[in-house]
């Protein structure tokens, strides 16, 4: 697992950002058994545990991601929480003490069963997501390719691709793009580009007509 941390005195004092193929993570960062990706940044008191984050994202700081894979070039925004935390509300008491059971002195290990049932709901975050102020990702919940999740909305529910969701559950207001634009998008798959392909076809990405009519 790739744990690099790099900060640059320019990011301290507030100057230009230089990102680079080396993850830029803040020094208050929490990283735990997790891959991140080039030209990546994690904002102070960011949390990653058993995750993947991929090449580009971006998490603004106060973030927590918890057994969770994020696509390349997400915008993760301040207070957003992927995969909270699960309490096993079947059981007599949903307290932790029944799982954190060393923590009280009512056994000698933890309740692994209980953490593999967490671990087996992963959340997946697709490509070029931009996840809104203080968004709820709940466990097991898949956002696609190109959505849009408001600030504060709680999703529960899987979302399409390029799909804009609001509210609390969050539920679908419009899609970015119509049917044919979407489909040539996913099939271009832009995301997947080299750092050199992107920089000699920077500009076409500004145009979304133009970009499908070279490249779909």
């Amino acid at each position: 697992m790739r744990h690099i941390a790099v900060y640059p005195e320019t990011l301290r004092q507030h100057g230009p950002k230089h990102l680079s193929p080396e993850p830029t993570i803040h020094p208050s960062c929490r990283i735990i058994d997790s891959y991140v990706g080039g030209w990546t940044e994690l904002g102070p008191n960011t949390g990653l545990m058993e995750s993947t984050f991929g090449d580009y994202s971006y998490a603004a700081g106060d973030v927590s991601i918890v057994y969770a894979d994020v696509g390349k070039f997400a915008s993760i925004a301040s207070h957003v929480r992927i995969n909270p935390g699960n309490h096993p509300m079947q059981r007599v008491t949903q307290h932790h003490f029944t799982y954190r059971r060393a923590m009280y002195g009512f056994g000698e290990q933890d309740d692994h069963d209980f953490f593999a049932w967490r671990r087996a709901h992963r959340c997946t975050i697709g490509h070029d997501v931009w996840l809104g102020h203080a968004a709820i990702i709940m466990p097991g919940v898949s956002v696609g390719i190109g959505a849009v999740v408001g600030s504060g909305a709680v999703v529960t529910k899987p979302v399409d691709p390029y799909t804009v969701v609001v509210g609390v559950p969050a539920r679908p207001i419009r899609r970015r793009f119509d049917d044919r634009t979407i489909e040539a998008l996913l099939a271009i798959a832009w995301w997947d580009w080299d750092h050199e392909t992107i920089r000699e076809r920077f500009d076409d990405l500004l145009h979304i007509e133009q970009f499908i009519e070279k490249y779909g």
